[in-house]
């Protein structure tokens, strides 16, 4: 058992050497010579897996916060564009000199008719 006049056992935050303060104040690590703060915290406590997933969750919340804000944004920047343009005719692509599809689409039948005879 420990002796009362030796005071507190207490560990070096710097160098991890374990030792008795010998009530004396400032406390010093007799290793490295560290001035030690008795109000300081001796372990840095692990998160544990409830710690974890409660992080996970905090930031999972935090980025979907995030991501309705900067869908708000945009939805306030097409806004301000409808806002600005009343004349949307335009936009709309004419597609009668596109021609027909008919051609290209038996085109690609017979290309996938005749890899699926190969196949088997």
């Amino acid at each position: 058992m420990a002796k009362p006049e030796w005071g507190t056992k207490r560990t070096c935050l710097s160098c991890s050497a374990r030792f008795y303060d010998m009530l004396r104040s400032p406390i010093t690590c007799p290793k490295c010579g560290t001035t030690l703060d008795p109000e300081a915290p001796f372990k840095v406590k692990r998160p544990t897996a409830a710690d974890k997933s409660r992080l996970a969750a905090e930031k999972k919340a935090a980025a979907a916060a995030l991501l309705v804000d900067d869908v708000a944004d945009d939805e306030d920047d097409v806004a301000d564009v409808d806002d600005n343009d009343e004349d949307d005719s335009g936009l709309i692509e004419d597609a009668s000199d596109l021609g027909e599809d008919d051609d290209d689409m038996a085109e690609v039948m017979e290309h996938v008719d005749g890899d699926l005879e190969d196949e088997v």
